[in-house]
């Protein structure tokens, strides 16, 4: 059965996107309410089994005195951390917290170690509950029988054999609070044996000790004896061993009584948590760390950044942010191979922590991307800091397999607060550090870049970011386009009955076409490549299969890098090929040189996965570097796209017409057909023609039109 979740939200929108969110991950939510009183009703109503309450609700009491009044695990919601709001929702013991905005893992995580907990709870308290209550009666009864009847003896001795055998400390007093009793495991988690602990002091037997504050804390014993308190519970206790191990323990106390119902003593039972426990702060740590480099992760760094601003608004500090980005992490992945990146990351992250202070927060926050929180820290001294990083860094070599790597970092740094502060988000400061970072590797690597609000270039940059959002919308609001290109055939080559190849647009708002090269350096920077390919090869095969000369032509498709590095577009490629009626072997899929050589073995493995299922290559722009012959024998492409550049001029330079007929014969050695780019005008394919080339493409035979208004393709 689902787990029944209660959501106390007062903020509608927010409310309904939780509902949703809850639903997708299979738990039922019968309820919302937006105040005190509609909370306690569906509370008596439901009976959820957690209920996600907003710490500010409409209304005269707020989410904590809400969570007051029910009996209900509770996970607070809530978008700051202040610390008397806080602590105020300490006191009501929840069962967690979730910051806002917050993840689906994030919530998920939150509510069944929740729901586990309170399940665990539930066994403990129940089970302490009838053991206490069983164990005060056998202890009563055993005094009885002790003072009654020597006949009853082997009795006596079962009892005493029960609690000997049993997974639970025992620990009985008389009315002083003297220890009379203590079973085989009180005497293993104390240090005492019964023999040595019998008259003495239960507080100096049974040592506790706040966890957290690590201050004595009186035992449940005492408080029955000396408070007159029918039973009492210690939820969260250290047990001090006399040998000084410690225990985290969860202890129940119970009254002994005569047959007159006077106060003859307690007893104490008590459950060692310590895995448990140790457990739940594990996986409490794997929530805000990073698992490779045990360093915070980046949803605990935007909390402390965070912090820090609320700080500087109040008291006027200095702080700075360095975002930091190791300049051949790549190098080495790419050689060596993940287990090699994974070596060197940690590695790095033992530098890093060589040269910064006790209270300066390390964080990943990305691949190979570190932030560092330099909380009380002047600009000056973040910049000295922000040197030993890059020094320490830049004089360390990393060996893998014989093999030497030498190291840099770029770094971006941005300082905040003072005593005239300026207002940043969280999202602003980082967007701020890592286009400082981006900078620092646009003028070299293994450098600084110190964030100034006069910095012309910064400037620049961050209003590269803005095409982030610009290209995010137009993706949102389907104000991308495609336009086609035709390519024919030369000489003898059998032409196809269409061969074009798809080129992407995006409109802007106002509905002018935005080209390519104006978009695509930022997409790809920002990571939005993966998503702007699947849009493109969507909206291609559906084009594809509705076109009446499909089978007879060839489509060709453009794929960025960042999709040969994605590990789900093979897939997510061949399931739309078998979900559609086309024939593969009408696609061709074109990757860049450049794309190609840099993620050699993705490629490889990219392009075979798809041709053994009929799909062609093109390899584009080749010939760029004229240093990529010994790659092709290990690139399985049908085509061969010739850089635009050597065909622009290849009528007038000989030198341009050498290395295209090079280039050409190449190919033909190896199976691969050949396709120039630029072909201009008729003396451009005159020449394509005489050197022998196999097909040509440019503004000569065709501009890129719109496919939906092209009418060469209908």
């Amino acid at each position: 059965m689902a787990a029944r979740i209660l959501i106390v939200e007062d903020e509608a929108i927010m409310a309904l996107d939780l509902q949703h969110r809850l639903t997708v991950l299979g738990y039922e939510v019968p309820r919302i309410a937006a105040s005190h009183d509609r909370a306690l009703m569906a509370v008596k109503e439901y009976r959820p089994d957690v209920v996600l309450m907003d710490i500010n609700i409409a209304g005269n009491k707020d989410g904590i005195e809400t969570a007051k009044k029910i009996q209900v695990p509770v996970i607070y919601l809530t978008a700051y951390s202040e610390e008397k709001t806080l602590e105020r929702a300490r006191e009501t013991k929840p069962y967690g917290y979730l910051i806002k905005p917050f993840s689906e893992r994030e919530l998920h995580a939150t509510i069944q170690m929740a729901l586990e907990r309170n399940r665990y709870d539930q066994t403990v308290h129940k089970r302490s509950e009838q053991l206490t209550l069983a164990y005060a009666g056998m202890e009563q009864r055993k005094r009885e029988l002790e003072q009654t009847a020597a006949d009853l003896y082997y009795e006596k001795q079962q009892l005493e054999v029960t609690l000997s055998s049993i997974g639970d400390g025992v620990i009985t007093t008389d009315k002083y609070g003297s220890v009379t009793y203590l079973n085989p495991i009180a005497e293993e988690k104390t240090g005492w044996l019964l023999g040595e602990a019998f008259g003495q002091s239960i507080s100096r037997i049974f040592v506790l000790q706040n966890p957290e504050t690590l201050e004595s804390v009186s035992t449940s014993i005492e408080q029955v004896l000396f408070s007159g308190k029918d039973a009492a519970c210690s939820e969260r206790c250290n047990l001090i061993c006399r040998n000084g191990n410690i225990y985290s323990i969860e202890d129940c106390t119970a009254p002994l009584h005569d047959l007159e119902h006077k106060l003859t003593g307690a007893v104490l039972v008590f459950h060692d948590v310590t895995d448990a426990r140790r457990h739940a702060d594990e996986m409490a740590f794997a929530a805000t760390h990073d698992a490779l480099t045990g360093l915070v992760n980046r949803n605990e760094f935007d909390r402390r950044l965070q912090k820090a601003i609320d700080q500087t608004n109040k008291s006027g500090q200095q702080h700075a942010l360095a975002y930091l980005d190791l300049d051949q992490f790549k190098v080495v992945n790419d050689t060596c191979g993940h287990t090699a990146g994974d070596e060197l990351l940690r590695q790095i992250t033992g530098l890093l922590r060589l040269v910064l202070r006790a209270t300066d927060t390390l964080a990943r926050i990305g691949g190979d991307e570190f932030g560092v929180l330099l909380e009380s820290c002047p600009p000056y001294f973040a910049l000295q800091i922000a040197e030993n990083l890059k020094n320490i860094i830049g004089d360390f070599h990393f060996v893998w397999d014989e093999k030497i790597f030498p190291v840099g970092v770029s770094i971006g740094l941005v300082s905040f607060g003072g005593s005239e502060p300026q207002h940043y988000s969280c999202v602003d400061l980082l967007k701020i550090a890592d286009s400082a970072c981006y900078m620092a590797k646009d003028q070299g690597r293994n450098r600084i870049h110190v964030y100034q609000p006069d910095d012309d270039a910064l400037v620049r940059q961050l209003g590269e970011i803005d095409w982030f959002t610009k290209i995010s919308n137009a993706l949102r609001d389907q104000r991308m386009v495609l336009y086609a290109q035709k390519i024919i055939a030369l000489g003898n080559t059998p032409p196809y009955a269409q061969h074009i190849e798809l080129l992407l647009r995006m409109i802007a708002k106002d509905g002018t076409v935005v080209p390519p090269m104006a978009f695509i350096p930022t997409a790809e920077r920002y990571g939005l490549m993966p998503s702007i390919d699947r849009w493109v090869i969507q909206t291609a095969i559906n084009y594809i299969s509705c076109h009446e000369l499909c089978g007879a032509s060839l489509f060709s498709i453009n794929l960025s890098g960042a999709t040969l590095n994605d590990k789900t577009a093979l897939k997510f490629i061949l399931d739309l090929l078998a979900s559609s009626a086309i024939s593969t072997e009408s696609i061709c899929f074109e990757i860049t040189e450049t794309a190609a050589i840099a993620n050699l073995l993705n490629a490889r493995a990219f392009i075979t996965g798809l041709r053994s299922k009929g799909c062609k290559f093109a390899l584009d722009d080749f010939g760029s570097g004229m240093s990529s012959f010994s790659y092709l024998k290990h690139l399985p492409v049908d085509f061969l796209k010739i850089d635009g550049n050597l065909i622009r001029d290849v009528v007038t330079d000989p030198t341009d017409a050498a290395m295209v007929a090079a280039i050409n014969n190449i190919g033909h050695v190896m199976g691969m057909k050949t396709i120039a780019e630029f072909a201009e005008d008729d003396a451009v394919l005159e020449k394509l023609r005489e050197i022998g080339i196999d097909y040509a493409q440019g503004y000569g035979i065709g501009r890129p039109e719109p496919i939906l208004i092209n009418t060469y393709l209908h």
